[in-house]
C-alpha cells in the first residue's frame, strides 16, 4: 500500500526539495521509498525493537532474547563491522537484555542504527551506479524477504 501511495504522490512533489517520509524504518520500506524518490526517513522502529532484543541483520530479523542464543558466542551479524558486532556475543547481549540492563538496550540500539546507516550508504551507492533495482533484489534475497513466510518487523 505504501508503495502505491508513494507512486501516486511523489511525482507531485517538487524535485528540487527534499522528500520526507515519516514513520518508516524497516529495511524493505527504506529501499522501496528510495526507489520511489524519497530522500529522508525517520522512525523509532530500530530503537524500539532493539529494546525488546530484536535486531536487524544482513540475513534478516534476529531475536536475541530467544533461548537458542544463550550459548551462541558469535556476533549479532557476522557481516557487520560495527563496534557491537566486533566486541560482544549474542549470548552476552541476550544476558543483558534478559536482565533488563540498560547497556544491552544501548548495544542493540547502536547496532540497529548502524545497520540502517550502512544500508542507506549502500542505497546511495546503488543510486550512483544506477543499479538500485538490482540492489533491492540482491538485498531482499539475502535478507530473506523472498522466502515463504518471511517475517518483517
Amino acid at each position: 500500500m505504501m508503495n502505491r501511495v508513494l507512486e501516486f504522490t511523489t511525482p507531485h512533489l517538487p524535485s528540487d526539495k527534499p522528500r520526507y517520509l515519516m514513520g518508516v524504518g524497516s529495511a524493505d520500506s527504506l529501499i522501496d521509498g528510495a526507489i520511489r524518490g524519497v530522500d529522508m526517513f525517520d522512525c523509532v522502529l530500530p530503537t524500539r525493537i532493539a529494546r525488546n532484543g530484536t535486531l536487524m541483520t544482513s540475513k534478516g530479523r534476529l531475536v536475541v532474547r530467544n533461548a537458542k542464543y544463550a550459548r551462541d558466542f558469535r556476533p549479532l551479524d557476522e557481516n557487520c563491522d560495527c563496534h557491537v558486532c566486533k566486541n560482544y556475543s549474542r549470548a552476552y547481549i541476550r544476558h543483558l537484555i534478559k536482565c533488563e540492563e540498560t547497556f544491552g538496550f544501548r548495544l542493540t540500539s547502536y547496532h540497529n542504527l548502524y545497520f540502517l546507516l550502512n544500508l542507506m550508504e549502500q542505497v546511495r551507492q546503488a543510486i550512483r551506479e544506477d543499479r538500485l533495482l538490482d540492489f533491492r533484489e540482491e538485498f531482499f534475497e539475502m535478507y530473506g524477504f523472498n522466502k515463504p513466510n518471511a517475517k518483517n518487523f
